[in-house]
């Protein structure tokens, strides 16, 4: 499947990235004989990240694009990273939950679909923010530990971690953040 020259609008963009999505999964029906779960699509990645597909009890298959590198690399982007994340769900459905993201059935979709079966895309991603988490120390019985933000809200939330070495839980009182 080959896309169309990309509008040069974004909301032309990303309602291209969702019909070629739908395309990709109707080929996949076709192909394999299984009609993959219909996701939700949403452009709101952001970072160095192209896509990815997630899936949750409550809302099930999301698939979720980067807005700004869909409109800096539209070709590049509609002829691999939709494929890829497509193939991804294809894949799932195929092979169940614990097949390997990038493994070798992830990598025939990727052929079926007529696209590189990279596992990172190339793109220029200068001047993109990034999120930078902060880093808190913890200690226990053998060494100092720094964990992130995220997990650290973990534990203020009730959450115990335990040092891999010496089994103690992390935690106490955390030290000032790290940056």
């Amino acid at each position: 499947m080959r896309p169309r020259a990309a509008p040069s609008d974004s909301s032309g963009l990303q309602q291209q990235a969702v019909a070629l999505t739908r395309q990709f999964l109707a080929l996949a029906s076709r192909l394999f004989g299984s009609e993959p779960t219909t996701p939700s699509i949403r452009f709101d990645l952001r970072g160095k990240s192209a896509g990815q597909v997630r899936y949750t009890e409550r809302d099930g298959f999301l698939i979720r694009y980067n807005s700004l590198l869909l409109e800096r690399h539209p070709q590049e982007f509609l002829s691999q990273t939709v494929p890829h994340e497509a193939a991804h769900l294809v894949a799932f459905s195929l092979f169940g939950p614990r097949v390997p993201p990038h493994g070798r059935e992830w990598r025939a979709v990727m052929a079926a679909f007529g696209a590189r079966p990279d596992r990172c895309h190339s793109f220029s991603v200068e001047g993109l923010q990034t999120r930078r988490l902060r880093r808190y120390h913890y200690r226990c019985a053998c060494r100092t530990h720094h964990l992130t933000s995220i997990r650290h809200n973990r534990i203020l939330s009730g959450q115990v971690y335990l040092c891999k070495q010496c089994g103690q839980p992390l935690g106490c009182e955390p030290e000032p953040p790290v940056d």
